[in-house]
């Protein structure tokens, strides 16, 4: 599969992704001057900036970034630290074809500041969710999850450290599952479908 990674951040995920093997082929950013573009240019992968405009509605913004990746010949997207949520150009475009990572075990903590959420609730163990996007807030089905336990005087910060070393794991792994045709998906439901020898995408899992 070919793929875009939708970022807006210092591009971590995105870097976990190279050095996977991910076939990387487009990175867009909804923001300028971030981190992600610069991991980009480093990997000699093409980057453009959409960023959004008061006279583009979100609709209209995702119409122009699905047709930028069809362009590209894109067959599947990772949304890696993309503030955004995908409406029907994108999840119609590529339905069960877009991952997304986010800081909390899902369905807890959807949306922005999950993290600081998590630490203001005072739960014991929060976590990483990959997920396919739907046309909702954080609502996919879940491909893989991960817990972490949070400790005393945690800051979102230290947290959030902890966290994204889970990211730089659950992502890839999961990309590639879905490259692979190794997610089998019914209704909510999604199944890792084994292969016959062990993959370098399931190390760590």
């Amino acid at each position: 599969m070919k793929w875009a990674v939708l970022v807006g951040g210092r591009g971590s995920n995105l870097a976990a992704l190279l050095d996977a093997g991910l076939d990387v082929r487009l990175v867009v950013s909804h923001r300028a001057s971030v981190g992600a573009l610069d991991i980009a240019a480093h990997a000699g992968v093409p980057a453009r900036v959409l960023l959004p405009r008061a006279d583009r509605g979100p609709v209209a913004y995702d119409r122009e970034l699905a047709s930028w990746l069809g362009n590209a010949h894109i067959d599947a997207v990772v949304a890696a630290g993309y503030l955004r949520i995908l409406r029907a150009p994108m999840v119609e475009r590529y339905p069960g074809r877009i991952l997304n990572v986010h800081p909390s075990l899902l369905p807890a903590f959807a949306g922005l500041n999950a993290v600081e959420q998590a630490l203001a609730h005072g739960v014991k163990v929060t976590g990483v969710t990959v997920h396919l996007v739907d046309a909702g807030l954080d609502s996919g089905p879940i491909v893989a999850q991960q817990a972490v336990a949070l400790a005393p005087g945690d800051t979102p910060e230290t947290l959030s450290a902890r966290l994204q070393e889970v990211e730089h794991r659950l992502l890839p792994a999961a990309a590639w599952a879905l490259d692979q045709g190794r997610l089998q998906v019914e209704g909510r439901h999604v199944t890792w479908i084994q292969p016959k020898t062990q993959a370098r995408s399931d190390r760590g899992l």
